[in-house]
């Protein structure tokens, strides 16, 4: 692996400094304040406003940001570790940060500048981006009808967007759009001007708070400095994504083996043909939650080789060397997809079986275990797993590149 300490660089990106306690200790008691409320939340869809401030304000958006610029210098491992046990205090909360970690990286994978700079200045004082790339019905980048045209020195944005998570949380939205000739740039707008409009109509039966509504934009201004090609976006962004999601499920793992363990302690009867008149003592039912820990041991062993694999490629780029740049991309894109079918089977098999542990009781509202498979559906479905074996195996046998190529026209998908 590249050591970015020998080398110099023009981007941001810094070896990681943090240590794993020293990030333990600023968090987890946050991500324990906000699981006590996270059954409250899910049951009357209350907006969690004030967990993501608790956050905002202990410095969880500037967790990648190096110390010498004044954050806590974490590894993309460390990251998406810690994403993953924000996800197991509420998953909901977890899926907001994920446009926002992105949009950071972008911005610590770009050249130094006064405008970067002015970026990481903004990050450092708690500004929080939301989402605003998809659009409803439309399902390629190459047929985007939102606009971003020049006016003076600055552009204006106009069009509509669907899934704009966490934006109901922003300070700025991160917009995609098409000027006139074709090129596709990408606009920071900010959330409070008067040409945004934000909607809570989010109707998946999953990760109801995430503010994954729909957005329109009426001639938003996006100043000079807030505008960037979307070409030179960073070159893991959707592998970024995708691991930011493949947290969250991790995290709905252990959250179903933390409740699921607590639900056959408290359960005070067995059935006649179980294997012990204490349900807590049947072998069988232990055996369920066995199986339901190794599931969470599977996820996380997956997603912390997948992050190591894109921290391998976050230090070629910063080292300046495309050639290996491009074979950590080739890495980077096997451990994603590889990652993707472990830890979606993992999530979907342990919120369903869990219940076998745990009688009729377990479905009770009360309890609402069933917020772990609908959020785990969800999340499941943002990208097709369905396609990946079939695309390492080509791989694997015929050697067919695995690493789509996500702006050619027609095919691009919309980070969905």
């Amino acid at each position: 692996m590249t050591d970015l300490g020998t080398i110099t660089t023009t981007v941001y990106l810094r070896p990681a400094t943090a240590a794993d306690a020293e990030l333990e200790n600023v968090f987890q008691p946050i991500f324990d304040r906000i699981a006590e409320g996270n059954t409250v939340r899910e049951r009357e869809r209350i907006f969690p406003h004030e967990q993501v401030r608790w956050l905002t304000e202990a410095g969880l958006g500037r967790l990648r940001i190096p110390e010498e610029f004044g954050g806590f210098g974490a590894s993309l491992e460390q990251t998406f570790v810690l994403l993953a046990a924000l996800g197991e205090a509420d998953a909901n909360v977890a899926h907001v940060w994920r446009n926002h970690s992105a949009f950071v990286e972008d911005r610590l994978n770009a050249p130094r500048s006064a405008t970067n700079d002015r970026w990481i200045e903004r990050f450092l004082a708690g500004d929080f981006v939301g989402g605003g790339w998809t659009e409803a019905n439309n399902g390629t980048l190459a047929a985007m009808a939102t606009t971003i045209r020049p006016d003076g020195d600055r552009h204006l944005v106009t069009g509509a967007k669907f899934y704009a998570t966490g934006s109901l949380y922003a300070d700025w939205l991160d917009v995609i759009g098409r000027t006139e000739d074709g090129a596709l740039l990408t606009a920071l707008v900010r959330r409070d001007d008067p040409g945004v409009e934000l909607v809570d109509d989010w109707t998946g039966f999953g990760q109801q708070t995430t503010a994954s509504g729909s957005a329109t934009y009426v001639d938003v201004p996006a100043e000079a400095g807030d505008v960037f090609p979307v070409t030179e976006r960073f070159v893991y962004q959707g592998h970024f994504y995708q691991v930011a999601i493949l947290s969250v499920l991790t995290g709905i793992v252990r959250a179903t083996l933390r409740d699921g363990v607590r639900a056959l302690k408290k359960r005070g009867r067995n059935y006649p043909h179980g294997l012990d008149p204490v349900a807590a003592a049947d072998p069988q039912l232990l055996q369920v939650i066995g199986e339901v820990s190794a599931r969470g041991f599977a996820a996380e062993a997956a997603l912390r080789q997948n992050a190591r694999a894109l921290d391998a490629l976050a230090a070629a780029h910063a080292a300046g060397d495309p050639d290996l740049r491009a074979q950590r991309v080739l890495e980077a894109q096997i451990a994603t997809d590889q990652a993707q079918l472990v830890i979606i089977d993992a999530a979907l098999s342990a919120t369903t079986t869990v219940f076998d542990a745990l009688g009729a009781s377990g479905v009770s509202t009360t309890n609402l275990l069933d917020r772990h498979w609908r959020n785990a559906r969800t999340l499941a479905s943002h990208n097709p797993r369905v396609y990946k074996a079939r695309i390492l195996g080509d791989w694997l046998v015929n050697g067919t590149d695995p690493v789509p190529d996500l702006f050619a026209a027609g095919r691009g998908g919309q980070g969905n």
